[in-house]
């Protein structure tokens, strides 16, 4: 097996008083998908900052970041130059229109004018922006925005894209289209490091994910895995509080786990049966049977309570 792409060890950040990360250590390997999860105020986007050289990690004993062999904090332009970075804000030039910000990126890292053009033009295809290419900035929609940011990532042929939560605030089908875009740029070689707080989008793109909380560490590996591993395989959703207080005053069963979530009850199982024959002495539409999924398993490990960074 190559060496990881990106090898974090022992990485702390303190703000003041608000302690960001806290002792993260995670390998991203070569052409895969490595995502994030937590919410807001985990640590996310710290730690993406600090892997392309926008923030510096605090000193400790072992602690290290490399990103192709080379450290984020000494070796920032070579990393960039290597690798392609969509951030959460949108950072367009809005006075320019779609070709004028492509061209002026491409210039950046030296590509030929000629060569840029069928770049632009190859990449503009990919992400469906072809007919955008004149548009003005201020023209386009939220979802148009995104995607043009990941072209733009894209013009100097990275092998890593760092994406920072690149579908936050966008609807279903664009969501899926950027989605479908990233599974395709993977097959084709691409490494992806992907920060999110939806926990569909994980599942759905990621290799491996890392379950992050105020800064640690809670859990790591392919969600697919984990979920088997740590959670019951179906859910019973009540709805109804005047059911859920029932329910909640009758004796516990091994076969079930009870979870008093803020809003409703939730009884865990593997025995689809034992949920069912519950369901059944409640009124209609007072609970619903479903899968559990990876949102389960986060809110199991962080607890349902907000917390005061979030």
């Amino acid at each position: 097996m190559s060496p990881p792409i990106i090898q974090v060890q022992n990485v702390h950040k303190t703000y003041k008083t608000l302690r960001a990360l806290d002792g993260l250590s995670f390998d991203v390997q070569e052409a895969t998908c490595f995502a994030l999860l937590g919410p807001n105020g985990a640590g996310k986007t710290t730690m993406m900052k600090m892997i392309y050289g926008k923030c510096r990690r605090d000193r400790k004993p072992e602690s290290n970041i490399t990103v192709f062999g080379y450290d984020p904090d000494k070796n920032e332009l070579v990393i960039k130059h290597r690798a392609g970075i969509v951030p959460q804000d949108n950072n367009l030039d809005t006075e320019l229109n779609v070709d004028q910000n492509l061209n002026i990126y491409a210039k950046l890292y030296d590509i030929p004018k000629k060569e840029a053009d069928r770049r632009i033009q190859r990449l503009l295809d990919f992400m469906e922006l072809s007919e955008k290419r004149k548009a003005k900035i201020r023209e386009l929609s939220g979802g148009m925005i995104r995607r043009l940011l990941i072209v733009r990532a894209l013009l100097n042929e990275p092998k890593l894209l760092i994406l920072d939560e690149p579908t936050t605030g966008l609807d279903p089908q664009v969501r899926h289209l950027i989605w479908n875009k990233i599974r395709q740029l993977k097959k084709e070689g691409t490494t992806i490091l992907l920060t999110t707080h939806y926990m569909e989008e994980a599942f759905n793109l990621a290799d491996t994910i890392l379950i992050l909380h105020q800064g640690r560490k809670l859990m790591e590996g392919d969600p697919k895995k984990l979920l088997r591993k740590n959670m019951e395989e179906y859910v019973l959703e009540v709805l109804d509080e005047s059911a859920a207080a029932t329910i909640a005053r009758t004796p516990e069963t091994p076969a079930i786990r009870r979870d008093d979530a803020l809003d409703n009850l939730l009884l865990y199982s593997n025995d689809l049966e034992a949920l069912k024959k519950i369901a059944g002495t409640l009124k209609p539409g007072a609970s619903y049977i479903r899968q559990t999924n990876l949102e389960d398993l986060f809110l199991r490990l962080t607890g349902r309570k907000l917390h005061d960074q979030q």
